[in-house]
C-alpha cells in the first residue's frame, strides 16, 4: 500500500509544488493566518479544482482556524484531504473481469448466468489523450493480476496507430489483433472479439479512432464498433470509457460531457496526472458527470498506470504522509 501512495505522490508531484509553492509551505509546522489562507485559495484555483470544491475546503479550514487561531498547518491539510475525500465519495471505479465480471460466481447449479468472456472494453477519446498507451499498459496491468487479455488496434484512421499499439504489444508481450491503417475498424474489432472468445480470455481491450463530436465519420465508425461486437455478445462493449488528458484540466470537462451524451459512457481513465499541476480536475469531472473513474496514469511506465485511490489522491495533494 506505501508503495502505491508513493506512485500517487510522486505522479502529483507538479499539483503538489504548484499547491505547496504558492502557499510557501502552508502544511508545515507553522500556524495559518488569514494571508495563508488567501493563498491556498489561489493554489486552489490554479490547479483546477474548481470554485464548489475550493469554497468546501476554504470554508471548513477557516471554520477550524475561528475555533483554534493556533490552528498548523498540517491540521488544515488534514481537513483538506477530509473534505476531497467527501467530495470524490463513490467515485473509485472498480474493475472485475472474468467469468463473472462485475457480478457475483452463481456458483454450481444456478440458473443464473455468469457474466460471459471476454468483458469488452473500448477505449474512447481525442487523439492525444493517451488511449493507445493506455490501452496497452492496461493489458499489461491484468496480465501481471493473472487476467489473459487481447487487445484490438481499432484506431485504423490515424497514421502509426496501429504500428504504436503493435511496438507496445511486442514490448509487453500482448496478444494483439491488428491490421493496417486504412482497415475497416469495426471488421477488426469483429475479428478480435471472435478470436477472444474462441481463446477464452478474460478481456477484451480496444483502441479506438480518436474523435471529436465534429467528426460525424468517425462517431458513426464508434457506433459501428458496437453493432459488430453486439453480434457477439449484445451487451459489449461492457465498459465504454473516456480516456481524458488530465493537464487539460477543467476543460476536459465539457469533453466528457459530450461524449458521454454521444455514447453513455460508463467511467473514465485519466492520463498524464504526473506533467500536469492542474491535478484538480478529476475533482470537476466527478462532481459534474458522476462517472466513475477507473484508472489514472502517473508516468510513462506501464506499472505507472494505478487504480484510482480517494485515500492517495487526496492525501498527495495536501502532502500528507
Amino acid at each position: 500500500m506505501f508503495g502505491l501512495f508513493k506512485k500517487f505522490k510522486d505522479g502529483l508531484a507538479k499539483t503538489v509544488a504548484a499547491i505547496s509553492s504558492t502557499t510557501r509551505g502552508l502544511f508545515g509546522g507553522r500556524k495559518i493566518d488569514a494571508a495563508s489562507l488567501d493563498q491556498l485559495e489561489e493554489a486552489l484555483y490554479t490547479a483546477d479544482f474548481g470554485v464548489a470544491t475550493t469554497t468546501e475546503i476554504l470554508d471548513e479550514i477557516k471554520a477550524a482556524y475561528r475555533k483554534d487561531p493556533e490552528l498548523k498547518g498540517k491540521q488544515a491539510a488534514e481537513i483538506g484531504a477530509a473534505v476531497l475525500k467527501r467530495v470524490l465519495a463513490g467515485s473509485e471505479g472498480r474493475f472485475e473481469v472474468g467469468p463473472a465480471a462485475g457480478v457475483a460466481d452463481p456458483g454450481p447449479g444456478s440458473t443464473t448466468p455468469a457474466t460471459p468472456k471476454p468483458t469488452v472494453v473500448a477505449m474512447i477519446g481525442v487523439n492525444g489523450s493517451g488511449k493507445t498507451t493506455t490501452t496497452a499498459k492496461l493489458a499489461w496491468l491484468l496480465k501481471q493480476d493473472g487476467r489473459s487479455v487481447t487487445v484490438a488496434a481499432c484506431d485504423t484512421f490515424r497514421a502509426a496507430a496501429v504500428e504504436q499499439l503493435k511496438t507496445w504489444a511486442t514490448r509487453l508481450e500482448l496478444e494483439i489483433v491488428a491490421s493496417h491503417t486504412g482497415a475497416d475498424a469495426a471488421a477488426v474489432a469483429f475479428d478480435a472479439m471472435q478470436a477472444a472468445k474462441a481463446r477464452g480470455r478474460d478481456c477484451l481491450i480496444i483502441d479506438t479512432a480518436g474523435r471529436l463530436h465534429t467528426k460525424s465519420n468517425l462517431m458513426e465508425e464508434l457506433a459501428k464498433i458496437r453493432r459488430v461486437l453486439q453480434k457477439h455478445d449484445s451487451a459489449a462493449p461492457h465498459h465504454r470509457w473516456l480516456v481524458v488528458d488530465g493537464s487539460l484540466g477543467s476543460n476536459s470537462i465539457e469533453q466528457a460531457r459530450v461524449f458521454h451524451k454521444q455514447f453513455g459512457l460508463t467511467g473514465l481513465v485519466v492520463t498524464k496526472l504526473d506533467g500536469t499541476s492542474r491535478g484538480g480536475a478529476i475533482v470537476g469531472i466527478w462532481r459534474e458527470l458522476k462517472l466513475p473513474i477507473y484508472f489514472v496514469g502517473l508516468g510513462e511506465k506501464p506499472e505507472d498506470l494505478q487504480p484510482f485511490s480517494i485515500e492517495n489522491y487526496a492525501k498527495a495533494v495536501f502532502g500528507l504522509e
